[in-house]
């Protein structure tokens, strides 16, 4: 019987590299994301593999978004076995020349969509006392970013969380794991004029797909975090050695130096 993998964010970047990894190894899918068009543009670039796929056009941001996603699966009859939660988006700036919107959007998704997701799936599993979950953080997570304050703050909180919840969890034969990429080409890096920082001219950017590979396979392997490049494995050493004031005024300095 063949398992069904739910990844949000999943028309492109880490999100669609993650389909084409679980599909390409025979796990049915349901993708989401906001935009249909996409999602079924993925749905098509996947038609080559022989199984199961279910897009959902919605706003994770939306309230009680997670509770109706998950009622709908079951009038399908859809059991999720792994949860992959890899919807985010990040911005630049200073926090306070920045639009509030975009800064209470971003918590919403990256935080509060995410802790849903987990609370609504992670029950379901948690009676069965069987499932996976990935989330999708960032080495951002590491330190605090200066001139991207809330994308920093919100990875910080997804690694925070998906460390807690993998303890709670490890009893009921329910798996969790953190992703960490560092610098990866996607989307993401168009959005937040990350092909203008630093360190994405010193650290050459993994390919989603490489990122994806590597992220599912400590999923499977059942590593509570997983780094990705050089980059992450760096800070996640300064991180533990170094004052957090030194570190913030490095990425402050940074992300400041990108040019807009």
């Amino acid at each position: 019987m063949s398992q069904t993998v739910l990844i949000t964010g999943a028309s492109n970047g880490i999100g669609k590299a993650c389909a084409r990894v679980f599909a390409r190894k025979g796990y049915d899918l349901v993708l989401v994301a906001r935009h249909r068009e996409k999602l079924e543009a993925v749905k098509a670039e996947l038609s080559e593999y022989d199984v199961q796929i279910k897009v959902i056009a919605m706003d994770l941001t939306g309230e009680d978004a997670a509770v109706d996603l998950y009622n709908d699966l079951v009038l399908d009859d859809i059991s999720i076995d792994i949860l992959v939660n890899n919807a985010g988006f990040g911005d630049h700036g200073a926090f306070h020349d920045s639009s509030w919107e975009k800064q209470k959007k971003m918590v919403l998704l990256n935080i509060v969509a995410l802790m849903q997701m987990t609370y609504v799936f992670g029950q379901a599993m948690k009676r069965r006392k069987k499932g996976r979950i990935l989330n999708v953080a960032s080495i951002a997570g590491l330190c605090a970013g200066p001139y991207m304050s809330t994308y920093y703050a919100t990875k910080a909180f997804v690694l925070s969380f998906s460390e807690s919840i993998a303890y709670e969890l490890k009893d009921y034969n329910v798996e969790v794991s953190c992703l960490c990429p560092g610098p990866t080409k996607t989307g993401f890096m168009d959005v937040a004029n990350l092909g203008q920082s630093p360190m994405f001219k010193l650290f050459k950017p993994q390919s989603a797909e490489a990122v994806a590979e590597i992220g599912i396979q400590g999923l499977f392997d059942n590593r509570l975090v997983q780094f990705t490049g050089i980059s992450g494995y760096l800070l996640n050493i300064a991180a533990r050695f170094l004052p957090r004031s030194f570190l913030s005024s490095c990425t402050g300095f940074v992300n400041g130096k990108r040019k807009v």
